[in-house]
Order: structure tokens, then sequence, then C-alpha cells
């Protein structure tokens, strides 16, 4: 079993930054083979921002390559999404997933934080 939790949230201005943190709990948090990044607005679907594999691998959504980046602790079961050049765009909730049995998919998400930029 893995708990994630997310926490950095916050209200920020256009251009700016902000850094979320996941951190997962568990017997099984330690193999988690790749931590991915989905946000959600208000009235739209769920999407990806990225994944962080394991392995270093990274897959990032072209609205937000070359802002955002991922990065993890693996000795404290952290995963960690530094958000610059943030836009009002960027507005959402944002949710860390965590794989572990998944081939592609992911079995463990988080409650989600709220990331607002103002313009």
């Amino acid at each position: 079993q893995v708990q994630l939790v997310e926490s950095g949230g916050g209200l920020v201005q256009a251009g700016g930054s902000l850094r979320l943190s996941c951190a997962a709990s568990g017997r099984d948090a330690s193999r988690i083979s790749a931590m991915g990044w989905f946000r959600q607005a208000p009235g739209k679907e769920r999407e990806i921002v990225g994944r962080l594999l394991k392995s270093g691998d990274t897959y990032y959504a072209a609205s937000v390559k070359g802002r955002f980046t991922f990065s993890r602790d693996n000795a404290k079961n952290t995963g960690f999404l530094q958000m610059n050049s943030l836009k009002p765009e960027d507005t959402a909730v944002y949710y860390c997933a965590g794989r572990l049995r998944s081939l592609t998919g992911y079995d463990y998400w988080g409650q989600g934080t709220q990331v607002t930029v103002s313009s």
C-alpha cells in the first residue's frame, strides 16, 4: 500500500514559481516505479502534466515543457514538481500519482493541491 500527499500549492502571480511536493508513505513507497503529475482546471478534464520514471526518464506535456521540472528524492520517497514562469492557464488542482503494479497507468493518487496563478 502507498499513500501520497501533495503540498506546496498556493497563489502566485504570473511569471512566478512554485514547487510542489508529493510525499509517498507506506510499505511499498520505495517500490514506486513512476510518479506522474496531473492537473484539472475548473470545467475541464484532468490532463497529464508529465511523469518521472525511477530510471530518471521524464515526459513533459507540451504546454509545460521548458517551464516545469520533475525531480525525486528516493531516500525520502518524495517527488517534486518545480514550476517556473507560471501562467494563468496553469491554474488548476494538481495531483501526483504513483505507479506500482500498472504497466502504464497509476495505482495511487494524492488528494490534490490548488495552484492559482493571477494575471
